[in-house]
């Protein structure tokens, strides 16, 4: 049995925003735009937080994978693929993550 992924995601996400908008969600998403697709990132972040804040571990994972679902979206229409974003982090576990906080400009979060 193959393990589901981040990139099984980035995958279906990209197969669906090409379909017909009529007959997928991400298609729909996609067709409205970027403001649409950040509008619904955020939206999910909120209920992350919130599931999270409650307690409840079941509303928590459901929520974090519509947040991740959104982000991919998000992603693909910004032109972003996963593999920069993970090679991001990558590149920033090199060192703490309070080193990499003061070497950004500002020095902040």
């Amino acid at each position: 049995m193959s393990r589901f992924t981040l990139e099984t995601l980035e995958s279906i996400v990209a197969a669906r925003a090409a379909d017909d908008p009529a007959r997928s969600y991400t298609a729909r998403l996609a067709a409205e735009g970027m403001p649409r697709a950040t509008k619904k990132l955020g939206e999910e972040a909120v209920e992350t937080v919130i599931a999270a804040l409650s307690g409840d571990r079941r509303e928590l994972t459901k929520e974090s994978a519509d947040l991740l679902y959104h982000l991919l979206v998000v992603l693909r229409l910004g032109g972003v693929g996963l593999d920069e974003v993970m090679a991001e982090l990558d590149a920033r576990t090199a060192q703490s993550g309070l080193a990499e906080k003061a070497n950004r400009p500002g020095g902040r979060d």
